[in-house]
């Protein structure tokens, strides 16, 4: 394929910010003569604060344009269409055959240069006339956008945006879209102190008598019954906050179980406040109260539970495991539990390095026929075919008790998947990112192991910040942040502020449910099978590359998940889990640029 040079851009008089856009739509691999696949992509909530604040801006808005040729589009923090109004119907028509509908999202690597994507994109007010679009089918366009802002968060909420023919362009569109932006900010402001009398309705309400534990969770906004607090720990707010996130716009009221981490069984009822974004939880303890537990020896959690008594089952009969997991998993912690008393020889595949075949050979024969414990072979993906044979064969005979590591098995080559089948017991370590739940416990007992005399407390933003982050390194990655941290700070709160800075912010734009999760770990997968190449991850994930770019928004794929360790075979990048490599398509490192031409 012919990478293109950026010559069509140099050689047109662009204004900076749109020779800048211009640039950012051609390096994400998209084609000014590309056909937008903008069939709406996400359920709009009709009673979301964004829309109730500007209903009141849009419709005077209307009313001033009616008659012309203009079109008013709002669109939402994720530059999704949530709203659109017209002036003349024949307007609508055109919009219609542009694909500018209702629940489509615009950004710059799936629509180019244009009034929603490229403010979302600067977070500052932009114009676009005519000819400046990027994509050939909007060039019949002009539009001006400017952001909504929260003038409690600071966050963006959303765009608005008028657009026109392009011979209808005006300068005096810019103030006037502006005015209006600024109106609904204001109205947003009003509405933000509405929804906490709403919240603060809702609380009251599910917590008289003052016997029930109850919690309401909004933007910026945390409310508990004495009940509550006596009943969680700074620990659990985290937890709550993930299932808040997870609530869908219209939920049936779900009811959720928890283990808390006094090591009580809840079981909570979530319920959305309506008109507010927050979310009423309803608490019901499942057991009896326990006596306090010292923060000491807090619990094990079930996860943890269910391992430690597998591996005293498996220790019984001293049958082959598998122990498959994401680099940083703790492949080599859970091998030691599972030895539990009996001693430990590891092997690593890594060592071929500095070891030739024949000799790391000799070491694995003489452990297999001589140690009285566990035998750990590890990174088992990385033996070469004769190494592989050896192992299996020491599999077959059972002479001695092993235990083998690997990558994820879905990223086995057949002669490595072929060996992990003779391991009929296999333990799959999730990744860190999947494991929101377990976090508050695994940090405590990291930070206990690194910083035994110490008494730090880490509070419920801190623990929800790093809830937040994708952890490509997962366990070992963990452990750097808490120890830079425990340099610091021995005793006391630990607040965001004493997290590395790249860990203070959540990289995941929101929390993710279980099959969200599940689509997460697939794209990346993907993504890094492809060297994020966006144009042949879509095809290897069979998708259209504008759907791709939807699902990486949505579900806050960035670039440090997508560069976060991937296990690589004897032939290349793995496959996503599921999806069978096209034919043709490329394993290496490609480009993500298409040829472009000119229409």
């Amino acid at each position: 394929m012919r990478v293109p040079d950026d010559s069509f851009i140099t050689t047109t008089d662009l204004r900076p910010e749109i020779s800048a856009s211009w640039r950012r739509s051609l390096l994400s691999g998209l084609r000014p003569d590309a056909a937008l696949d903008l069939s709406p992509a996400v359920d709009i909530d009709r009673r979301s604060r964004l829309l109730v604040a500007a209903a009141p801006v849009l419709d005077p808005m209307a009313r001033e344009l009616d008659g012309d040729a203009f079109g008013t589009l709002l669109a939402d923090s994720r530059a999704c269409i949530v709203d659109r109004r017209f002036g003349e119907r024949r307007l609508e028509s055109s919009f219609d055959t542009a694909g500018i509908a209702v629940g489509s999202q615009f950004l710059e690597e799936t629509t180019g240069t244009n009034s929603i994507a490229t403010v979302f994109e600067l977070r500052r007010g932009v114009s676009v006339l005519g000819a400046e679009h990027y994509i050939e089918g909007l060039k019949r366009f002009s539009c001006y956008g400017h952001p909504v802002f929260s003038r409690v968060t600071g966050r963006l909420e959303g765009v608005l945006d008028i657009s026109c023919p392009a011979a209808l362009a005006s300068p005096l569109l810019g103030p006037f879209l502006r005015r209006a932006a600024h109106d609904v900010e204001q109205r947003l402001l009003h509405g933000a102190r509405e929804a906490e009398q709403r919240m603060l309705a809702a609380y009251q309400t599910a917590s008289a008598g003052g016997r029930r534990p109850v919690v309401v969770i909004g933007e910026g906004v945390v409310m508990a019954s004495k009940a509550a607090m006596e009943l969680l720990d700074p620990a659990d707010h985290a937890v709550l906050h993930g299932l808040a996130a997870d609530l869908p716009p219209h939920p049936r009221l779900p009811r959720r179980d928890l283990v808390l981490t006094s090591g009580r069984t809840v079981s909570v009822a979530l319920e959305a406040v309506p008109g507010t974004g927050g979310v009423l939880m309803k608490i019901d303890p499942r057991d009896k109260p326990r006596s306090p537990v010292p923060r000491k020896s807090a619990p094990m959690h079930p996860a943890a539970r269910a391992r430690a008594d597998e591996g005293e089952r498996r220790r019984m009969v001293r049958t082959p495991v598998l122990i498959s997991g994401e680099p940083g998993t703790g492949r080599t912690t859970a091998a030691v539990e599972l030895a539990g008393e009996h001693p430990v020889a590891r092997l690593d595949a890594v060592e071929l390095s500095l070891l030739t075949a024949e000799s790391w050979a000799d070491r694995l024969e003489r452990l297999a026929s001589g140690h009285p414990g566990l035998v750990v072979v590890e990174d088992v993906q990385l033996l070469p075919p004769a190494l592989t044979s050896q192992v299996a064969r020491l599999l077959r005979h059972r002479t001695a008790w092993i235990v083998l590591t690997s990558a994820p098995i879905d990223s086995l080559t057949a002669d490595h998947a072929a060996l992990a089948a003779q391991c009929l017991t296999r333990i799959e370590l999730a990744p860190l990112r999947a494991r929101r739940e377990e976090l508050p416990a695994l940090v405590n007992a990291v930070a206990r192991r690194l910083c035994p005399q110490g008494r730090p407390r880490f509070t419920p933003r801190t623990l929800e910040a790093l809830a937040a982050q994708a952890w490509p390194g997962n366990l070992h990655e963990l452990e750097a942040v808490l120890r830079h941290v425990l340099e610091h700070r021995t005793a006391g709160d630990v607040t965001p502020r004493d997290l590395p800075e790249t860990h203070r912010r959540g990289t995941r734009l929101r929390r993710l449910g279980l099959m969200q999760e599940a689509e997460y770990d697939t794209i990346v997968a993907a993504l890094r099978a492809c060297a994020d190449n966006k144009v042949h991850a879509a095809r290897r994930l069979g998708m259209s590359r504008a759907t791709l770019y939807r699902r990486l928004r949505a579900l806050g794929i960035d670039d440090e998940a997508i560069a976060g360790p991937a296990p690589q075979t004897g032939s290349g990048y793995p496959a996503a889990p599921g999806f069978p490599t096209p034919p043709g398509s490329q394993t290496g490192p490609v480009s993500q640029i298409g040829t472009v031409t000119a229409r």
